[in-house]
């Protein structure tokens, strides 16, 4: 693996290996004993999934260079490759990007060569690969397995990459994925079927909530009958199967898309997702690692077993 862009690049037993190694650092957090350095190059905001990676990093024993858009060469015409090559030259061991165009991954692939991995945190509205695997890593804790799960995704299709990652994930899994979205919100590039809200809410294993994304449509989006017309509500909420799970990657646009009072309900594992995050960040940094032979497995610190003590 050159750089991890997409879940498209990883065949089913891949993505259980990371998943599984996620799993195995939740109860035994390894650290590398080797100097490395990570440049978290974060290109829009985010709290979640840029501070989930920091303190993977942290807790594997990375060094994280500082970088903020605001007070870096980009200010001065600098592109993308030129930030990435400058990282690359000064010593940094591997990137991890965040960027709101879909295209910027063909725009570092154009500048050059780039000699370190690159890591995708999230491209414009087309993928989210460490995202989906954190929420591949939270329904495999719940069942076991992802094989013949019925996963509703719901909310803004067409705005997601959360959406398109998932769904090509999870069928790849042995997953069926069925969507649910507001007129609009369809993204019929992806075959896949919808379902009223009160349709797919008594089929889903997982319910997926999706945020109305706002800020990447040309015209704000009426809300104010959203929840009772598409969201779950606590009325919906009760029409789930016993053992069916709630999750949502995140931020939550709360008496819109979910209930208030159902975003920390029984049936909830949105906290758990984000807690998962930072395992299966730790784990994909260490398999891209691995695989360009930047650390091996004497580069290891095992650590004992946290139940065993």
């Amino acid at each position: 693996m050159r750089h991890f862009i997409s879940v498209n690049q990883l065949e089913a037993d891949e993505m259980y290996q990371i998943i599984r190694k996620a799993n195995e650092l939740r109860d035994r957090p390894n650290q590398l004993n080797r100097q490395l350095f990570a440049g978290n190059l974060f290109f829009e905001p985010s709290t979640r999934t840029k501070m989930s990676f920091s303190v993977a990093e942290r807790k594997l024993g990375v060094e994280i260079l500082d970088f903020h858009t605001e007070a870096s060469s980009l200010a001065k015409g600098e592109s993308l490759y030129d930030t990435a090559k400058t990282f690359e030259a000064i010593g940094a061991n591997f990137l991890v990007i965040r960027h709101p165009s879909d295209q910027w991954i063909s725009e570092l692939e154009q500048g050059g060569k780039l000699n370190i991995p690159v890591i995708n945190a999230g491209s414009g509205k087309e993928e989210h690969p460490t995202q989906c695997l954190l929420d591949l890593l939270t329904m495999y804790q719940e069942f076991g397995s992802i094989k013949g799960l019925k996963v509703v995704i719901a909310g803004d299709i067409k705005h997601s990459r959360v959406a398109k990652s998932n769904a090509m994930a999870l069928t790849k899994l042995g997953a069926k994925v069925i969507f649910s979205a507001a007129p609009g919100f369809e993204d019929h590039t992806l075959d896949y079927p919808y379902l009223t809200m009160d349709e797919a809410i008594e089929e889903a294993d997982v319910l997926m909530l999706l945020r109305i994304q706002h800020e990447r449509h040309l015209h704000k989006a009426e809300t104010s009958d959203y929840l009772s017309l598409y969201g779950l509500t606590k009325e919906r909420y009760k029409k789930l199967q016993d053992h069916a799970i709630l999750m949502h990657p995140a931020p939550i646009n709360r008496g819109v898309e979910i209930d208030t009072n159902l975003v920390e309900s029984e049936k909830s594992r949105i906290f758990k997702q984000m807690s998962n995050g930072v395992y299966v960040r730790m784990a994909i940094i260490m398999h891209v690692l691995s695989e360009w032979g930047i650390i091996h497995e004497n580069n290891l610190i095992k650590r004992k077993s946290l139940t065993a003590i």
